[in-house]
């Protein structure tokens, strides 16, 4: 069994447990009808007036905070904003890049929509980053939403504002500026702000006014701080369908400019100076210099390292004199564009994709769609200050050679059949049907598939990666590729992989589930939550997606709606009381991509996902405190597993919990025969050390040793 299901066994924490009679304790212008404004105003009285060489390039450990908030809880329907979630959700796919921010996916945190919460960020910005970073790391705030004054003072509104209780609802921008100035400890900080009157922030917590109050206290900051809002503090920020297909207008080019558009001395490496003069360049021109984004030119380090792209570097290539735009428009709907091998959007018939804020010179651009032909790859040359239209016309249906869809054909049969037999025949068969046609992605995706339930990962992937490079647009080979990579550990970039899936199919039931399973293994809790709920919510009979939830619910301490998941998924996933349930759960193997596609296999994930599950039980009623149902549980997951270490060491609490409560010294007998089968079965974790100590003590409390 892989180490990715042993983590499933992970306690959270322990209760006090004290035996009678004994000290056994468990230490346990823009203009107005295109753009919407990122702003609310709710007044009482007058409103107030040179870095490293590419191969030098060392990037500190990171944490990111990132929050965007579109639909407000207590805001009036015309008050709503369209893309802030969508601005928040394209910043957090940049930073976990390896080619952008390389951040760890599980150093940054999402608060999206509903999970905003004033009391949420509070404690992210007050307590998690605080207490996570060291001087040493970098640190980044990014927050899309509505910002406002309120009697003289700006704030930033989160999902839970109340326009009757500004000042108890907002959260304070002097606040945030006091957090990231002087609480959060990083070598390098950075803020990125997306509301409007964001430059009402002033890192340190100074009031707005004295500006050269304000240089004067960030150059005490060591210029570790960069701090880049959207507008000035009597300014508004805009937000429009014309950029990227609909994107907060500053959103947009802070994540141009993180993908490499910002790079201006072609190094690779985008620093804060040259992210600054980009965003403030772009958005002041694209807004008619209505909307200025603001950063204290000087309080920071220049060279600060912000994203790094080696693939983009071009040493001794000047820099360019301005940016220009590419418009995109096609005749068909669905179509994705590719800018230099990155994805750009999708654009519709009839509805034009702008992508501005591109450096001058050729630019790599190719429109793709699923069972066509794609347009490009091709070069288009992007003018300084100009835009240029580029049409791409998807019209021929792509044609498979007879001996490829033949051999296609057998080896999906023989794949279907299941056995090691049959699989080993079908890699043949995929392989041949690529041979015959070298653009046969669903030849690659199946010839991955198979090779990943033959445990050839290294060739799995190798497939998997050609099926999504022949079709960039092919989402199923792409979450197939996430679910490979989750399944051999490789969580940071099946995250990555997975994420791109949601953003280009919301819908997808598969990507959704599986981003649940590797949050929970990144400790992502809430993350894992969110996703679990959306693959429910397209899959209510998806039982594995229960249990993800479950998991994580429990180890986020929510434990009665942790034990209702539990008993969702074991309900779903029942074997044992009739063929049908079996039946669903190997149909939903098959399509959610649980464990291996082999019979026996699954046979074996469903025995372990059942150990683990009434493990949660266990565990939820344990730290409840109701030790006699926890009892039931742990042995219901023995029988399962009865070699599982951990279930022996989590029953064996429960009945040093339930000696506690009842004051009988009965129940330590069966407590020291699991702390001792704990041992035996793995004595190098660390439970077992603990087990040597309850063993000792409840020997004392017995008063002899036991055999």
């Amino acid at each position: 069994m892989s180490s990715v299901w042993r983590t499933g066994k992970k306690l959270v924490k322990t209760i006090p447990l004290i035996l009678v009679a004994t000290t056994l304790l468990a230490a346990q212008t823009a203009p107005e009808n295109k753009q919407q404004q990122r702003d609310l105003k709710y007044e009482a009285g007058a409103e107030p007036a040179k870095p490293a060489a590419a191969g030098s390039v060392v990037i500190p450990r990171s944490y990111a905070l990132v929050i965007g908030i579109s639909g407000y809880k207590n805001l009036a329907a015309k008050d709503q904003l369209l893309f802030a979630e969508r601005d928040a959700e394209s910043i957090y796919s940049i930073l976990i890049s390896p080619e952008g921010g390389n951040f760890r996916a599980e150093n940054v945190h999402r608060l999206i929509g509903p999970r905003a919460t004033l009391a949420e960020l509070r404690r992210e910005l007050e307590q998690w980053l605080p207490s996570a970073a060291t001087p040493d790391d970098r640190v980044l705030i990014y927050f899309a939403g509505h910002g406002f004054v309120y009697g003289g003072k700006a704030y930033l509104a989160p999902y839970d504002i109340d326009p009757g209780n500004i000042a108890g609802s907002g959260y304070p921008m002097d606040a945030l500026g006091s957090v990231i100035g002087s609480k959060i400890k990083a070598k390098w900080k950075v803020l990125l702000t997306d509301a409007c009157h964001s430059g009402a922030i002033t890192p340190g917590g100074t009031p707005e006014g004295d500006r050269a109050a304000v240089s004067g206290s960030l150059q005490h900051l060591d210029r570790s701080l960069f701090s880049l809002t959207a507008s000035r503090d009597r300014e508004r920020s805009y937000e429009s369908a014309d950029w990227g297909g609909g994107h907060g207008i500053f959103t947009y080019y802070v994540v141009k400019g993180l993908e490499g558009a910002a790079d201006q001395s072609g190094d690779g490496i985008v620093t804060a100076d040259e992210l600054a003069e980009y965003v403030h360049r772009n958005v002041r021109e694209a807004t008619n210099a209505n909307q200025n984004p603001t950063s204290e030119r000087g309080s920071f380090d220049p060279n600060m390292l912000l994203a790094y792209i080696p693939s983009g570097a071009k040493p001794g290539t000047p820099p360019p004199p301005l940016d220009g735009t590419l418009v995109f428009e096609t005749n068909m709907d669905g179509v994705e564009v590719f800018v230099d091998g990155k994805s750009a959007g999708v654009v519709n018939k009839g509805t034009p994709l702008r992508l501005p804020g591109l450096r001058p010179g050729a630019h790599t651009v190719q429109g793709v769609h699923l069972g066509y032909e794609p347009d490009g790859p091709r070069e288009e040359t992007v003018y300084p200050g100009q835009e240029i239209t580029v049409s791409l016309k998807i019209t021929m249906i792509r044609r498979r050679p007879r001996a490829a869809v033949e051999e296609f054909d057998k080896g999906l049969e023989l794949y279907n059949k299941g056995t090691k037999e049959n699989y080993t025949s079908a890699v043949v068969h995929f392989t041949a049907a690529l041979a015959a046609d070298p653009q046969y992605s669903q030849a690659a995706l199946y010839l991955g598939r198979v090779q990943r339930d033959l445990f050839d990962e290294e060739a799995a992937e190798k497939a998997l990666r050609r099926a999504v490079e022949i079709d960039p647009d092919y989402v199923e080979a792409r979450a197939t590729l996430g679910g490979m990579l989750l399944d051999k550990g490789a969580l940071d970039e099946s995250i990555r992989q997975l994420n791109m899936v949601v953003q280009r199919d919301p819908k997808h039931a598969l990507a959704w589930y599986l981003l649940a399973q590797a949050m929970r293994m990144k400790d992502l809790y809430p993350d894992s939550i969110d996703a679990a709920r959306k693959a429910i919510q397209l899959t209510p009979k998806n039982a594995e997606a229960y249990f993800w939830l479950a998991e994580s619910l429990r180890l986020s301490g929510k434990l009665p709606e942790a034990t209702d998941a539990y008993l969702s998924y074991l309900r779903l996933s029942d074997f044992d009381s009739k063929l049908a349930g079996k039946m669903n759960y190997y149909v939903l193997g098959y399509t959610l991509g649980l464990g291996r596609k082999k019979r026996a296999a699954q046979r074996d994930v469903w025995k372990d996902l059942r150990s683990l599950a009434y493990f949660g039980l266990c565990d939820s009623e344990r730290l409840a405190g109701n030790f006699d149902n926890a009892i039931g549980d742990c042995q219901k997951s023995l029988t399962y597993d009865p070699s599982d270490p951990y279930s022996h060491f989590a029953l064996a609490l429960c009945y040093t919990g339930q000696s506690q409560i009842s004051g009988r010294v009965e129940p330590l007998l069966p407590a020291r025969k699991h702390f001792d089968e704990t041992i035996r079965l793995n004595p190098d974790m660390a439970e077992s050390e603990r087990a040597k100590k309850y063993i000792a003590r409840i020997d004392a409390v017995l008063g002899s040793k036991q055999p």
